[in-house]
């Protein structure tokens, strides 16, 4: 996964561009720390999209509230429909553990990108 190229692709997406951290949350991460945040990352990408099944798939990711949840969406790693439509990896199978490891990375440099 090329991480600069993916960012760059993102970047001509009016919907994925338009995300970027408030004030807030620039605190909220500098007070917790990077390793911290992506614990947090790791966590919501195993629980909320790795799954074979979601349930409520394309919802399970507010748009407000964390830090990592307004990476994913600016990322298209909010949803197993923007994982297939972005990352062509299918909705009917778990993510794997290299795939959830790059997204979590992928994650990270969208938020060092948005806190310098």
């Amino acid at each position: 996964m090329d991480i600069d190229l993916i960012l760059k692709r993102l970047s001509y997406s009016k919907f994925r561009s338009s995300f970027h951290l408030k004030e807030k949350d620039i605190i909220y991460i500098k007070e917790k720390g990077l390793e911290t945040i992506k614990r947090h990352a790791k966590d919501f990408i195993c629980v909320r999209v790795s799954p074979k099944e979601i349930f409520n798939d394309g919802k399970q990711t507010p748009m407000k509230g964390h830090p990592v949840f307004i990476a994913q969406h600016a990322t298209a790693t909010c949803c197993r429909g923007c994982m297939e439509k972005w990352y062509h990896i299918p909705k009917n199978r778990a993510l794997t553990n290299q795939e959830q490891e790059q997204f979590v990375h992928l994650i990270m440099r969208w938020i060092q990108k948005e806190i310098i």
